[in-house]
């Protein structure tokens, strides 16, 4: 089979094993990519948008918003060509020297220091976070204290050890920031891609 085969197959697999599942046709494309990606199918019940997320996270990649990722694995499994098209600009500062000398001296994660650096570029307004919880927790601080006000969080760190909390303190929505996250222990980096990858499909269908 061609790959394109491969993935409608795929697809169709999901759709019938998902049966109804009661998501809206863009949130399902988000979803179902998250699982298409795990091949977990616990993404079904487990995430969660924040109110007209689809709509405001497409009209964020279509405005050319800088995209920053926590890890250079996001930032790998993120397609290109059609955010490039957008203009949109995508980083990430974790493996940066300065950012190293930074955690070092204050004796912090590199996740951390990597977000302090990413907020102040104003360019960057779409964050996605698919392994560190530090990283979230320390951009929601940001966001609490005024230093930047996304346009769009992708959260799904994975871990035992703050990932959980740290997307339940995103998705409590006292931040009024658009975000998409889940409920639990499971994420990563390659389902953060997905999703990113999904709203970049929507920006041109």
């Amino acid at each position: 089979m061609k790959p394109e085969e491969i993935e409608t197959e795929s697809f169709r697999i999901i759709d019938a094993e998902a049966g109804d599942h009661g998501w809206p046709a863009a949130e399902w494309q988000i979803v179902r990519r998250a699982i298409h990606t795990s091949a977990d199918f616990e993404y079904v019940q487990a995430m969660v948008f924040s109110d007209d997320v689809v709509e405001k996270a497409v009209a964020a990649l279509r405005s050319g918003a800088g995209i920053v990722t926590d890890t250079n694995m996001a930032l790998s499994g993120i397609s290109k060509p059609r955010l490039n098209a957008l203009g949109c600009r995508m980083s990430c500062h974790v493996a940066d020297q300065d950012v190293a000398a930074q955690a070092q001296s204050e004796g912090v994660t590199r996740s951390v220091a990597a977000m302090r650096k990413a907020v102040a570029d104003p360019d960057n307004r779409i964050f996605v976070i698919g392994n560190a919880p530090t990283a979230l927790f320390e951009l929601l601080r940001l966001v609490a204290e005024g230093a930047v006000k996304p346009l769009l969080i992708i959260g799904l760190p994975v871990g035992f050890v703050g990932a959980e909390e740290s997307k339940n303190a995103l998705a409590s929505g006292s931040h009024a920031i658009p975000f998409i996250t889940n409920i639990g222990r499971k994420g990563g980096s390659n389902v953060a891609a997905a999703v990113v990858n999904a709203l970049a499909i929507l920006v041109a269908s």
